[in-house]
């Protein structure tokens, strides 16, 4: 089997990311790699590409490792739609053992027994040398991808823009794919999703305490936090905090700007044979042309079956969804987002 390609599909997150990851994860010639830098990135305690060299075990650490923050919002009844273990649950609970970070999104997404598969993997990853983080990522792409002869590996986190400029120093070959959605869309998805909702309250967290990152918090920071913030961080908090809080559509809006105008600005820094766009209105308009597009990108072939299966799979319904708001509203989520639009325009990524 030729040399495994590894590609990073990159955005915002609320862009259709979840449906191109079932998507890819149809290709016989694929290994999709569902939200692996969300599982173990996201935890404010955990850096998924350290600088120091990881052995087997280190690295084993830091793939199952529970994520506090998600076993957090399991225990506290605010889940984000994206968790599949919890829907088809084996051996490990948010309230018992907590879940392995591996085990939250990435395995469930590959077999209908992600524990079997995480038995199988420890006693060949704990074994691996001592050598730099992304040297043991792409072994364990590898080592995944042999399961079912993959030639492309893909790796789909939403919310990984602000990731590229440091997976481009530690893969410097890897392709990367920006999915981006209108704005304002966007934005308005994100303000009824319970993650973005925590992620807007956890850096009004971060701001309020002055801090750079939430792992700097400590405990007099949070015994200044108002009570609604504070709560947040107990073991289990109130999911009314969450899910019920009236939070302005625009503090969305500014964040999807923020993380676009970051991340066409460090996505310009790769090499352009290495990186091409994807808009989620162009994958609903011409479904079978872009997937075509992308599979040539990863390196694999275009399958007419699996052309016609991905195309099948997309679902335009809340495309526009913004233009039903009142038109003051919209203005005003227009404007909130108006400099990721113009950064999308500028770097047409």
């Amino acid at each position: 089997m030729s040399e495994q390609t590894l590609t990073f599909v990159v955005g915002t997150g609320r862009s259709g990311s979840s449906a191109l990851s079932r998507i890819l994860r149809a290709h016989p010639d694929v290994l999709s790699l569902n939200e692996l830098l969300a599982s173990v990135g996201a935890d404010p305690g955990r850096d998924p590409l350290p600088a120091r060299p990881l052995s087997g075990v280190d690295f084993w650490y830091l793939l199952t490792e529970p994520n506090e923050v998600f076993d957090r919002m399991i225990r506290s009844g605010a889940p984000l739609p994206e968790f599949l273990y919890p829907r088809r649950p084996g051996r490990w609970s948010a309230e018992r053992t907590g879940i392995p970070a591996l085990c939250l999104m990435v395995l469930p997404h590959l077999t209908d027994d992600p524990d079997a598969l995480l038995d199988r993997l420890e006693p060949q990853v704990t074994e691996w040398p001592t050598r730099p983080a992304a040297d043991h990522y792409r072994a364990l792409f590898r080592l995944l991808g042999a399961e079912h002869g993959s030639r492309a590996a893909v790796e789909r986190s939403g919310y990984s823009l602000g990731w590229v400029a440091r997976l481009h120093a530690a893969f410097p070959d890897a392709r990367f794919v920006h999915l981006h959605r209108d704005g304002p869309d966007c934005a308005l998805s994100m303000s009824s999703h319970p993650g973005y909702r925590m992620i807007i309250q956890l850096r009004e967290i971060a701001r309020y305490s002055g801090v750079a990152t939430l792992s700097a918090l400590t405990d007099a920071h949070v015994a200044r936090l108002p009570p609604h913030l504070a709560g947040l961080l107990r073991n289990r908090f109130d999911p009314a905090l969450v899910l019920e809080r009236t939070l302005p559509v625009t503090d969305f809006g500014a964040l999807w700007a923020q993380l676009v105008a970051e991340g066409v600005e460090a996505l310009d820094r790769v090499p352009d044979g290495l990186r091409t766009a994807l808009a989620y209105e162009d994958l609903l308009d011409r479904p079978r042309e872009e997937l075509a597009r992308l599979a040539e990108h990863i390196g694999v072939a275009p399958d007419p079956a699996w052309l016609a299966e991905g195309a099948a799979a997309l679902d335009g319904s809340r495309r526009g969804a913004a233009l039903r708001l009142l038109p003051e509203q919209r203005a005003a989520l227009v404007e909130a987002c108006a400099p990721g639009t113009a950064a999308l325009r500028a770097g047409a990524h």
